[in-house]
């Protein structure tokens, strides 16, 4: 089995000992260790006695890498997208960070997960991604989200005004900080933090969700992943930011943004001892009486 390891540089030595623990169990189980550039340049020093090959980004992914473990937090596992593209190649992150509600896999879970994976006993969850279309191409072919496409304000005071149209149709003028165009799997991200729904994988939805409107009437509404979404932005000085997951630009122009499903999904290992609905427990804290806290 060959499998790939992502990750971005770490703050502190914290995770190193995390680090080596999933590299020593990928060797005890036989793997053909490979590893992004990114990551090898801040290992290399920091890891013992572990043969693995620096991953050659540049040439064909699908077919020869198995699957893509991620070390670090939601933010890691969206980064690697970009790397992982549409060859549909599994993924399964660990989490060093906060939340997690992609990379689910717990620190301290880490040899049951591996042992779990290379032995196969996991399921695949598909999530849809959102594409970008504008005149600049802003994002190159990165011009894809798994969580979320959001519209907003630079770092001045004054309100932005964004008219939205649905399938050609307008729908409504948002006054405020912004809008999130959010999928499914996005829900519980950003969207989440601005009042928006939790919604299931499998609803085939998209929503929009204002940010700090100044309409006290308007609300977030969900929207079938069929529809072609176009957005007009007005602000005062044509100075604001569009963003596709992490990646961000900054606008200095009127310009019509054009937001659809992508033609290609993500695979998230899903191990078989979890569920969506365990994991939106462990990380909402559901069911707990936090007075017992």
């Amino acid at each position: 089995m060959n499998i790939a390891v992502y990750g971005r540089p770490f703050n502190d030595g914290v995770a190193l000992p995390y680090i080596q623990q999933v590299f020593d169990i990928l060797t005890h189980h036989g793997v053909d260790i490979y590893v992004h550039p990114q990551l090898h340049d801040y290992l290399k020093d920091s890891i013992k006695a572990v043969n693995y090959t620096v991953l050659d980004c540049t040439g064909q992914l699908k077919g020869f890498i198995d699957l893509f473990l991620t070390l670090g937090g939601d933010g890691t596992l969206l980064d690697m997208v970009t790397v992982i593209r549409d060859t549909c190649i599994p993924v399964i992150g660990i989490n060093f960070g906060r939340l997690g509600f992609l990379a689910s896999i717990n620190k301290n879970d880490i040899a049951a997960a591996i042992n779990a994976v290379v032995n196969r006993q996991f399921t695949l969850d598909s999530r849809e991604l959102l594409s970008l279309e504008s005149e600049l191409e802003l994002f190159g072919k990165d011009n894809f989200a798994l969580n979320d496409i959001t519209i907003h304000k630079r770092d001045d005071s004054a309100m932005i005004t964004t008219h939205v149209f649905l399938d050609e149709e307008f729908l409504n003028s948002y006054w405020g900080d912004g809008i999130i165009i959010s999928t499914s799997t996005g829900s519980t991200a950003y969207s989440l933090s601005c009042g928006g729904p939790i919604i299931f994988p499998q609803s085939k939805s998209i929503v929009i969700t204002p940010n700090a409107p100044h309409n006290l009437n308007v609300r977030p509404i969900v929207l079938p992943d069929t529809s072609t979404l176009a957005f007009d932005v007005e602000c005062r000085n044509n100075n604001y930011l569009i963003s596709c997951d992490s990646r961000t630009a900054i606008i200095d122009k009127t310009m019509r943004f054009k937001v659809k499903k992508a033609g290609f999904k993500l695979n998230l290992i899903r191990l078989n001892n979890e569920s969506y609905l365990s994991t939106l427990r462990n990380k909402l804290l559901w069911g707990l009486d936090v007075r017992n806290y």
